[in-house]
């Protein structure tokens, strides 16, 4: 006998990776000789490898001598010997142990194989027995099953197994449907005394071979009986008993048991990337006579590739050295029997199938060795009376095989192909089908369990092959579904959770599937069947044989006509085989069902959810002892409550709770679980699998919801994935790095949710409702994970409150408590990416809290009518958020990203103005008081934080937004420093000339940040706002120059200033196109501050210089002027397309303003003091040169007369009229004075 894999001589390896087996410990050279054998008309491809071999290198047979009787048994008789391996161990020969899972045994040992490389996976004999279906009357039975591409056929011996069932009553399913569809007489009938004659003979001489030297004994009839009986015996033992049995009741209850076999450690205890590469399955079946037939007991395994079939084989042919090859293979004839065709094509297969160049015939007569023959293989078809086509063969074969793929569809199926001895007529029966039909009892069929162990070996070892080529998931999905179909849940629990574990693995969480993903992921099928292109089928006749030594009457149908509607298919002549391509290629299967491939994560975590789900129901099935917890109803939704709190110490207390937790490295479970799990079980290992999985699911399905803004959703489901995290640490014995990472992103991301839900308060009512909606699923896995865990550890970090500053309190935790867990000793050297993510968040979430404090602080000081003294309340509101706001710097420092740390010192800078303008002086009846100290101080702190954003940023192109930002603070909070010094001039505390300077340093630095060469949208707004500090300063220098004494040139000083930044302030608003009413201001006070001039000038020349420049700047209001028509008569068309009751001119819109935005209050105001003003100076320039002694030009002349006819036209105007049509009359005037 062969031993298992795990017992063979180191010396011949099992090949698992498609090599050739070489050097002399194995078959010797021959092993790797590709034969082909050219025919005459044709050639016919065969290639034999041996995959594997149990066997000696070929000895020299012993060539017998002539007389020698056979029928003396050698003395190493029936002595095992690995020459000759189970052919020698028994008198029934290499066909005596027939067993119904042979097939099996070889695909466990050669798993890589199988699915897709292989085309069939069977017992030489099997191979042999179709192929010659067409020349043979003999019966034919044989099981069939898919698993892929890949077809396992093994020998369903009815006789055998229906002679069990009426001695024990297994097998009575398959008795009953024999009887119905097959015979309903059914008769055991022995083989003859000849059958075993012949075995004993076989035997006999091949043990002479090995030693012809032995002690030779006589061959009585009482050894032949004896040999008869014990084969029987032996045929019986073997025989595979229903697997209704194959888990006792002693191990099922016993868990310990259990644990020490893991189930296929890839997907119990980690990664699927960490495999090992044989698989440890969990003990299905009982090693020694009740082995079920699943161990691989053949010789040597042999991958024979026919033409363009390959085919996995089994055999025990024995060979042997000597002759013109390294191999041959012996056979022993009856000379008074010729070679037929059936005796031609087996020795031939043998020969192919083992890559044996030459046979060796041994011609006897009643045992008595008669001559030696050597043929070589390519001649065996043309020796006489067994001539046969090799291509007729090859035809034969592929039509089989395509009539097999094209009907064997369904996975984890039970197929019989069955012709009756004598029958041209074969036929193919789903008997797996027939067991499930009403009328039937559904009876434990015995295949169900080994089609389900290697439909989930296979799929384990794609997994292994998925994450470099992901066409296998499709496969995969088919393997395991079909798989979890065929278990019974309460007796293969383990394998159950692992393959829907597996199921879970195939949905990529973590990444969208490639472009191209749609097409590679679509070649798995559907959940059980695979169908072909086309199928055909015809009649045809050929001549029938009936091969030595069978036996035609145990499979006689001559009770009652067949019943084909039960058949799946048909085969109505035998004959139809060796038509070529009668049966058309069925090698590329064409999926029905693609595997569900799907863009949308939300789709892809449901899946991987309900897989996971039905995982831990089979767990928690097999956990035998009951939790303390009471029963809970799936159909009852367990609360998600959310809390309306506040940060006090109650959630501090929660909060501590939280980190401790997170913390936790090591946990020490000794003792079972709650649910009574015992830790390092096989439950223990796969729950864990299942909690870190399902965790994960809802983590992708929170992170979804978040990108979709629905924030309510993405709470529930992150306090899902932290329920699920906190069962795993109930449960787990160790935290490793990778699971406390996650943990922190599930932290990190629920702190994102609840910043979000804080900066989203009116939605809030939405958001309720989504959180309080619940899936039966997710009820479902809740009360899975209840058995474990009370899943209340992180209940506050995702309750959904009601409060924005406790929302952002528990974000802020969150995020800390995720930076500690990536800080702390066990990942302090790993995820650098992953703990500057969280810096970064928690750097933004302080500057959140800081804002939040500040507008706190802005709101209360606002409410405030009258501002007696800063309260305390405010002072606690600053100090927190100048806090926050120095943490947040600190982080973002920590990871020198600049940009925000501007930010950060740019917001503590409008915090530092805020303090200043709580320290503002307010009397009871509203009015402003002087500058205080204070306010000084804290805009000097502001400038100082603006001053350094600038230098943290380091220049513009760095970040030309937040460069502008902070500039554009900074300018205006010198703007507002240098208006309030102004307006609210301190003289109690300062002189005069000290607050002016402090003024004008205070404008110029602002004007120094005012940036008007970069166009932006703040473009301007710069531009207006240095024109308002040019008009500030010119209007500050002419109250200096009216109210200086002595001093000359001081107020020469101040005049030429005065000028100068007047005519900077004209230009700039002149510029702007958008400020009338400050332009004319502007011009008025220019006109004002020249008339003042005048007044010191004693001179009529200089007088009339003066006052002709006063009419030139007067003369510039036109354009002020063409600004306020061009509001009137747009705010005018918009009234007459509006039908509305037309407005007096006193209405309060007229008064206080317009649509357009012109403050017609502030037009009214300045036109009264326009036109005094511009009457004025034409009176006073017509009387100069009215008077004036020189003789007038003629320019002159012309220039006087233009003068009094629009002062004349002034003098006439009506002061009632539309202010449209005075403000006409005015540009009217102005443009008349334009040279």
């Amino acid at each position: 006998m062969s031993l298992p894999p795990e017992d063979r001589d180191p010396g011949v390896p099992m090949d698992n990776s498609k090599e050739d087996v070489g050097g002399p410990s194995c078959t010797g050279d021959y092993s790797k000789h590709d034969m082909t054998v050219c025919l005459g008309n044709g050639e016919v491809k065969s290639c034999a490898v041996v995959k594997y071999s149990a066997a000696p290198p070929p000895t020299t047979y012993a060539l017998l001598q002539e007389k020698t009787d056979l029928k003396l048994p050698p003395a190493n008789w029936l002595r095992e010997n690995p020459q000759l391996g189970t052919a020698g161990t028994t008198v029934l020969g290499s066909s005596s142990k027939s067993k119904p899972f042979s097939s099996f045994g070889m695909a466990y040992d050669f798993i890589d194989c199988i699915g897709d490389d292989v085309d069939v996976v069977s017992d030489s004999e099997n191979i042999k027995k179709l192929l010659k279906i067409p020349y043979s009357k003999s019966h034919v039975s044989m099981a069939v099953h898919r698993v892929g591409r890949t077809l396992l056929l093994d020998e369903l011996d009815t006789q055998e197994l229906l002679r069990r069932s009426s001695q024990t009553g297994d097998w009575t399913w398959l008795k009953e449907i024999y009887q119905r569809l097959i015979d309903q007489k059914w008769q055991r009938k022995k083989k003859s005394k000849e059958h075993w004659y012949q075995k004993a003979i076989l035997s006999k001489f091949l043990y002479y071979s090995i030693n012809g030297d032995g002690a030779a004994e006589p061959v009585t009839e009482d050894m032949i009986e004896e040999d008869e009986e014990n084969g029987a015996e032996e045929y019986s033992s073997t025989w595979p008993a229903t697997f209704t049995s194959a888990v006792s009741e002693a191990e099922e209850a016993d868990t310990s048991k259990q644990e020490s076999v893991p189930v296929d450690s890839n997907f119990a205890l980690g990664q699927v990337t960490s495999v090992p590469k044989e698989q440890n399955l969990p003990t299905l079946f009982n090693e020694g006579e009740n082995s079920q037939g699943l161990r691989n007991d053949f010789v040597r395994n042999i991958m024979w590739t026919f033409e363009d079939i390959h085919m996995l084989v089994g055999s025990n042919m024995p060979i042997f050295g000597g002759g013109r090859y390294p191999a041959v293979s012996l056979r022993l004839r009856d000379s008074n029997k010729p070679i037929n065709i059936l005796t031609g094509i087996d020795y031939w297969l043998d020969n192919l199938m083992c890559n044996v160049p030459e046979l060796v015939m041994c011609f006897h007569v009643n045992g008595i060795v008669q001559k030696y023959e050597m043929i070589k293989t390519e001649d065996i078809p043309h020796l006489e009376k067994s001539t046969f086509s090799t291509r007729v063969v090859k035809d034969i074969a592929q039509n089989i095989l395509s009539f097999l793929k094209s009907n064997c569809t369904k996975e984890g199926h039970t197929y019989w192909l069955f012709k009756a001895s004598g029958s041209d007529i074969v036929k193919l029966y789903d008997l797996t089908t027939l067991c499930e039909e009403p009328e039937e009892e559904k009876y434990q069929n015995p295949f169900t369990l080994p089609v389900a162990v290697l439909l989930y070996r296979v799929a384990s070892n794609l997994m292994l092959k998925a994450s470099q080529n992901r066409k296998h998931y499709g496969k995969i999905r088919t393997l395991l579904l079909n798989c979890v179909k065929l278990l019974d849940p309460e007796k293969h629990p383990q394998i159950i959770a692992s393959a829907y574990y597996m199921l879970s693995e195939l949905f990529q969480l973590d990444e969208l599937p490639d472009e191209d993903g749609g097409e590679s992921l679509r070649a798995g099928g559907s959940e059980d069947s695979y169908s072909d292109e086309d199928r055909e089928e015809d009649e045809g006749d050929e001549d029938d044989l009936t091969e030595d030594g069978e036996d035609m009457g145990s499979y006689g149908n001559r009770s009652k006509p067949q019943d084909d509607s039960k058949a799946v298919a048909v085969i109505r002549s035998v004959g139809e085989l060796s038509v070529p391509e009668k049966y058309k290629s069925t090698h590329q299967i064409r999926p029905s069902c693609a595997f569900p491939v799907s863009q949308d994560k939300e789709e892809r975590c449901r899946h991987v959810l309900s897989y996971v789900l039905k995982g831990l129901k089979a767990v928690d099935g097999s956990i035998k002892k009951e939790s303390d917890l009471p029963a809970a109803d799936p159909n009852t939704p367990i609360p998600l409550k959310y809390e309306d709190g506040g940060a006090n110490g109650a959630s501090e207390k929660g909060i501590s709770l939280l980190l401790e937790k997170a913390g936790a490295g090591q946990v020490d479970l000794k003792s079972p679980t709650r649910s009574g799990m015992i830790p390092g079980s096989w439950q223990h290992r796969m729950k864990l699998q299942l909690f870190l999985k399902t965790s994960k699911a809802y983590y992708i399905l929170s992170d979804a919801a978040t990108n979709l803004l629905k924030y309510g959703r993405a709470l529930r489901y992150i306090k899902l994935s932290l329920q699920c995290y906190d069962a795993y640490c109930s449960v787990s014995e160790t935290l490793h790095p990778h699971v406390l990472q996650f943990h922190s992103q599930c932290l990190s991301l629920c702190g994102d949710i609840q910043l979000m839900l804080a900066q989203n308060a009116s939605n809030r009512a939405a958001y309720l409702e989504e959180y309080s909606y619940q899936t039966k699923e997710d009820q479902e896995i809740l009360h899975s994970l209840h058995r474990e865990s009370s899943c209340q550890d992180f209940s506050m970090a995702t309750d959904l409150a009601m409060d924005p500053e406790y929302q952002l309190f528990v974000s802020c935790r969150c995020y800390e408590a995720a930076h500690d867990m990536l800080t702390s000793e066990v990942l302090k050297d790993q995820s650098s990416d992953q703990l500057s993510q969280v810096l970064k968040r928690l750097g933004n979430i302080r500057n959140e809290m800081g804002v939040y404090y500040m507008n706190q602080a802005a709101a209360m000081q606002t409410e405030k009518r009258v501002k007696k003294s800063v309260s305390a309340a405010e002072q606690d509101l600053w100090k927190k958020s100048f806090s926050f706001f120095e943490k947040g710097m600190k982080d973002f420092e920590a990871i020198r990203d600049s940009t925000n740390t501007a930010l950060l010192l740019c917001n503590t800078g409008r915090l530092m103005r805020i303090c200043a303008q709580a320290h503002c002086p307010v009397s009871v009846d509203e009015s402003r008081g002087e500058f205080s100290p204070e306010e000084a101080l804290y805009y000097n702190k502001a400038v100082d934080y603006y001053l350094q954003a600038l230098r943290a940023l380091g220049s513009r192109k760095n970040h030309a937004a937040v460069w502008d930002s902070v500039n554009w603070e900074l300018s205006t909070t010198y703007f507002t420093l240098a208006m309030l010094l102004q307006d609210y001039a301190p003289l109690s505390r300062k002189a005069q000339e000290q607050i002016e300077r402090e003024v004008t340093d205070a404008m110029m630095k602002s004007l120094k940040y005012c940036d008007l060469q970069t166009e932006s949208a703040r473009q301007p707004l710069y531009q207006y706002r240095a024109a308002t500090i040019h008009h500030r300063l010119a209007s500050m220098y002419h109250s200096c120059f009216r109210n200086q004494v002595g001093d000359e040139h001081l107020r020469k000083q101040h005049r030429s200033l005065a000028e100068l930044h007047y005519s900077k302030a004209v230009s700039l608003f002149l510029s702007l196109k958008d400020a009338p009413c400050e332009l004319l201001r502007t011009l008025l006070e220019r006109v004002a501050f020249t008339e003042f001039t005048m007044t010191g000038q004693s001179s009529s020349v200089a007088k009339l210089k003066s006052l002709v420049g006063a009419i030139e700047i007067m003369s510039e209001t036109r354009h002020a002027f063409q600004l306020i028509q061009k509001e009137l008569l747009e705010e005018q068309e918009e009234q007459q397309t509006e039908p509305s009751a037309p407005e007096s001119v006193d209405s309060p819109d007229r008064v206080s303003g317009s649509t357009s935005g012109l403050n017609l209050q502030e037009v009214m105001k300045l036109i009264g003091v326009f036109e005094p003003s511009f009457s004025f100076l034409l009176l006073q320039v017509i009387k100069l040169m009215t008077t004036s002694k020189r003789k007038p030009s003629n320019k002159d002349e012309e220039l006087l007369k233009n003068y009094k006819a629009v002062y004349s036209k002034l003098l006439r105007a009506e002061k009632d009229a539309p202010l449209l049509s005075r403000v006409e009359l005015f540009i009217e005037l102005l443009q008349q004075l334009t040279p």
